[in-house]
Parts: C-alpha cells; structure tokens; sequence
C-alpha cells in the first residue's frame, strides 16, 4: 500500500479526538502506516532524571495517527484526495485531485 502523506505536508485529521484540526506532519512510519501531527494526539510521558532533563517529570509529546485518518491540505486550504501522474522532468508529481494542481 502507498503512503500518500510525507513529512512536511499539511494534513487535516478526519477522526478522534482532534477531528477537523489541521497541522504539519513531522514524521512518517512507513512501516506502520503511521504519522506524526506537529501538537496534536497529545500523550504524556513519565520521564526519568538525565543529563538532558535534569529535572525529570512528565513531558508531553505527539502521539502517532494512522494514515487513514489523515487527508491532505492543498495551498488553498481544502482538503483533497492525492493522485500521481508524470511530471514534466519524467518523475511522478503527486496532485490534487479536486483542483488538479500539482503539490509540491
């Protein structure tokens, strides 16, 4: 199955608790078909003293989202569907299928 999100991309979640939301895209695990949403699917994480956090205490950070639930925001803002199709140079150009136009 191809993975239609990459890291960078501005994605809307379609479902759980940030439904309707939007943000950047800040890791994919290909492998899993999951990724990571910059400050959304919050989780806190109970952390030991080290030499980077001194202190220690709990640190929240992003949980993983699965691709399904992910669709992608072109330059205007909508969300749309990805198809791929030759671009000029002779590489696959992936492009929105609601406006037609390339994403870069």
């Amino acid at each position: 199955m191809k993975i239609h999100i990459k890291k960078g991309d501005m994605v809307k979640i379609l479902s759980g608790d940030d439904k309707g939301q939007t943000g950047k895209v800040l890791k994919v695990d290909v492998k899993n078909y999951r990724a990571y949403v910059e400050g959304k699917n919050m989780h806190t994480k109970h952390a030991k003293p080290s030499a980077k956090n001194p202190q220690g205490g709990m640190v929240k950070q992003e949980g993983s989202i699965h691709i399904s639930n992910l669709m992608l925001v072109d330059a205007k803002g909508n969300a749309t569907r990805i198809g791929r199709r030759m671009g000029e140079n002779g590489k696959l150009v992936r492009y929105s299928k609601k406006t037609g136009e390339d994403i870069k």
